[in-house]
């Protein structure tokens, strides 16, 4: 009895082992090394790099394309994702399609979806700007427009997010009691206030997952942009991440990429710290979740 009692203690430990062998190496052996390549300057341990770079005029343009890029991405993937998702949550025959249909993009690598958008995107022979001639609205330069172009990258960016998104949050919404929506309706409760104060308050722990997943995702953009626009035109594309990548491969500038990489990965960790801070229940304590949390522990 005892030896089985003991391998019933061991046995959990023993199935997830190859999961956070995977997960050190890598995950967390990556970060710590880069961080650490970051503070080795001319063979010893400085501040070096962090130095030239925050000297650097490119890494600041980097730096605030960056951050218009997510302050707009973000919540409008986490938004579109949210009104998707409570539209597909109906219980209406044939639902089941439009699902597919809203995840569809997701199934698609973001540098295949890229290709086709810049094909569609063409200001020559694009097939967006042939749907705007019918309009009668003339050419427009998109990818080709320093103040176009990032819209652009978000466009696409949001075409392929919205469905991923959305399943996460119908998850969640699958889990909120039907009998509370009845409710409310029955107290003469409208659409727009069941949402906000019932449906939206309940899936808090997913909505947080998602928003906290999606930041670090968007954070870390940049294959639209590499295989589109090159950082362009005129750098308005050119994302922190871009900007490590072409140190790395283009410059071969090691330092300056594992600078840009620890600076990008602390914005994502005080961002997201931020955001689980503001969002989570405060009052709720693990393992009294309510539905509306156990929707995100269940994704």
């Amino acid at each position: 009895m005892k030896a089985r009692r003991i391998g019933r203690t061991v046995l959990p430990y023993i199935l997830i082992t190859p999961a956070i062998v995977l997960i050190v190496y890598f995950k967390i052996y990556p970060i710590c090394n880069t961080f650490l390549d970051s503070l080795t300057y001319d063979g010893s341990l400085s501040l070096g790099n962090f130095s030239t770079l925050f000297g650097d005029k490119y890494f600041w343009d980097s730096l605030l394309v960056t951050v218009k890029f997510n302050l707009i991405l973000t919540p409008l993937q986490i938004f579109l994702a949210l009104l998707v998702s409570l539209l597909v949550n109906a219980d209406v025959r044939g639902i089941g399609a439009f699902r597919t249909i809203f995840y569809l993009p997701a199934t698609m690598s973001t540098a295949v979806a890229a290709i086709i958008w810049n094909t569609m995107l063409n200001p020559n022979s694009g097939v967006i700007n042939s749907l705007l001639g019918m309009l009668q609205i003339p050419p427009q330069p998109f990818l080709t427009s320093s103040s176009q172009a990032i819209y652009c990258i978000m466009l696409i960016t949001t075409w392929i997010g919205v469905g991923y998104w959305m399943m996460f949050l119908l998850a969640g919404l699958k889990n909120v009691d039907r009998a509370v929506y009845d409710s409310a309706r029955v107290d003469g409760a409208g659409w727009l206030t069941i949402t906000l104060k019932i449906t939206i308050p309940m899936i808090r722990r997913t909505l947080a997952f998602v928003l906290i997943a999606d930041t670090t995702i968007n954070l870390l953009m940049f294959a639209p942009m590499q295989i589109i626009t090159s950082g362009g035109p005129q750098r308005s594309t050119a994302v922190l991440m871009y900007e490590a990548y072409k140190s790395y491969f283009l410059y071969v500038d090691k330092g300056r990429g594992d600078a840009i990489v620890a600076v990008l990965l602390l914005i994502i960790a005080f961002v997201c710290a931020v955001q689980f801070l503001l969002i989570n229940d405060r009052g709720e304590k693990p393992g009294k979740a309510g539905k509306g949390g156990a929707g995100c522990e269940k994704v």
